[in-house]
């Protein structure tokens, strides 16, 4: 069984019930999430061997954050335990024109205030075949920076793969600092994940004729992209997921992956949001999944798009589908008729 680790920080999400806005009555629902949580529990649905690494306090809310995950089979053994609070995020999902709002509240986090020395990467790497990080757990803190740096060198050292997705969040570092981190850090790295806007705001790499908010997606534009980071980076493979926001409600979605010769891209879907959060985080996971069952590229790229599309339907930060959903999609059978 193929072994896969992440590393990043797992969060409280308090949320309004469906669509009401902060404090229009006086309910919340409590979740967890984070992006590479979502990514282990994606790859444990899968059938693998998903490892999560991260710092939690010892008290109910970080144990509570744990068995979220080892409900779904993550193993959570590699978890260090220590600081004082778990980090908090505040969700306002959008709907038709209004957008969603996050609010973080994650200072002082345990996660944030970790330090190099809390991690045995050696002995977290042992018997791994897949690292995978996205550029939010460098963001909260140049100590998070240096422990995301010795990660990628021990998994380097022993021939795991690494997988990053960039991931930018202007609320948590300037583009100034993300640049910096970043090119040191996908140093290391064979397979990056984007956006149609990580690339310009990370990178300053940018798809020409393209309008993000318009809705027009030009292909060559993405080609250039993809192409760019692989050269500036020596990349494998590079991922640029495409999303056409018609609304909060409404969104076209696609992928094009980019493994040195081939440019494929998936086909696109329609869909009616339920809850976007968690929609990158499970294409991550159903991107690392198609690669390490050595799946082609286009075929690798249709099942973490399909898997994303499924995403989008499901309440909460983690993906709840199977393997053999996200092929039935995959495959075509994208009519949402009753099973029976």
């Amino acid at each position: 069984m193929k072994r896969v680790v992440t590393f990043g920080e797992l969060m409280l999400r308090l949320a309004p019930n469906g669509y009401y806005r902060f404090f229009q009555n006086d309910q919340m629902q409590a979740t967890f999430g984070g992006g590479e949580a979502n990514v282990a529990v994606s790859l444990a649905n899968y059938g693998l061997d998903s490892v999560y690494v991260t710092k939690l306090p010892k008290h109910a809310i970080g144990q509570a954050a744990v068995d979220s995950l080892r409900y779904f089979g993550v193993d959570t053994s590699k978890v260090v335990r220590g600081g004082d609070r778990v980090g908090i995020y505040f969700l306002e999902k959008g709907a038709s024109q209004r957008g969603s709002v996050c609010i973080y509240d994650r200072a002082h986090s345990a996660i944030q205030e970790a330090s190099v020395a809390d991690f045995d990467w050696d002995s977290i790497f042992e018997g791994a075949d897949w690292f995978h990080f996205t550029g939010i757990t460098p963001a909260l803190g140049k100590n998070l920076v240096e422990i995301c740096r010795e990660a990628c060198r021990a998994a380097k050292a022993r021939g795991v793969k690494i997988s990053c997705d960039l991931n930018y969040r202007g609320k948590l570092w300037t583009r100034a600092e993300a640049r910096e981190a970043m090119t040191d850090l996908c140093q290391y790295v064979d397979v990056c994940i984007s956006n149609e806007e990580d690339a310009k705001d990370v990178f300053g790499i940018e798809a020409e004729n393209t309008d993000i908010y318009g809705g027009k997606l030009d292909h060559q534009g993405y080609k250039s992209v993809a192409k760019q980071l692989a050269d500036k980076f020596g990349f494998e493979k590079v991922a640029i997921t495409l999303r056409s926001s018609i609304s909060a409600s409404d969104n076209d979605w696609a992928a094009m992956l980019y493994d040195g010769e081939n440019y494929c891209f998936s086909k696109t879907y329609h869909l009616h949001i339920v809850d976007r959060v968690g929609g990158g985080d499970s294409f991550g996971g159903g991107l690392i999944y198609s690669l390490l069952m050595g799946k082609s590229t286009q075929e690798a790229i249709e099942f973490a798009v399909a898997a994303s599309a499924l995403k989008h339907s499901i309440e909460g930060d983690y993906n709840r589908v199977s393997v053999s959903e996200v092929e039935k999609l995959a495959g075509g059978d994208g009519s949402g008729r009753v099973q029976r």
